[in-house]
């Protein structure tokens, strides 16, 4: 069973933000699945379906991003050990917009909701997605904000080809994954 958290803020208001990402790539996933988010866990939606070869469960955290990392003892509880079978997907403001970066672990490289997870696994080996954003640091008003009109056909790009990552990930594993698709786009390609 593969579980794949995407990180993202919960209000309406924060729809569309460059920190949510995370959650429009598991929206693409989870109606590629024919599948809805339901109501999953004390702070968790879920939906659960096919990927690739395998059986996935696609994992939107009821917290906001600093916080991610709470939902960690439930999923264990409910899924067992999150190691190489859990990729987490977010958002990240030192990639220039439309990269993807798969690792199969490392630091939080400042990011909030990642450095969260870490501290409540307790470790840092297990995989990420990192998708780029633009911006060069993490400055709130710019990672809440939301993606320019001009940059959205990027985006979109960005959330399929990052949806189609997963879907290699689950299926052949993150090797392939990483050769296939990892990419960081030079800046003046990103707009």
């Amino acid at each position: 069973m593969k579980i794949i958290l995407g990180i993202g803020n919960p209000d309406e208001k924060y729809a569309g933000t460059r920190h949510n990402i995370g959650w429009m790539v598991l929206d693409e996933l989870c109606g590629k699945m024919k599948k809805k988010f339901q109501k999953a866990g004390f702070e968790f939606w879920a939906a659960e379906g096919r990927l690739g070869r395998d059986e996935a469960v696609l994992v939107k955290t009821w917290t906001y991003v600093n916080n991610t990392g709470r939902v960690v003892p439930e999923l264990r509880s409910r899924w067992g050990d999150l190691g190489e079978e859990f990729m987490v997907v977010c958002d990240d403001v030192a990639l220039p917009l439309g990269s993807v970066r798969i690792r199969k672990s490392g630091s939080s490289g400042g990011h909030n909701g990642l450095k969260s997870i870490i501290e409540a696994l307790g470790h840092e080996n297990f995989p990420r997605m990192r998708l780029g954003v633009g911006g060069g640091r993490p400055d709130p008003e710019y990672v809440l904000g939301r993606f320019r009109k001009d940059e959205r056909p990027v985006v979109e790009e960005t959330i399929k080809t990052a949806g189609e990552a997963l879907e290699c990930w689950a299926g052949a594993g993150i090797e392939k994954a990483m050769s296939q698709f990892n990419r960081v786009v030079k800046p003046e390609e990103s707009k």
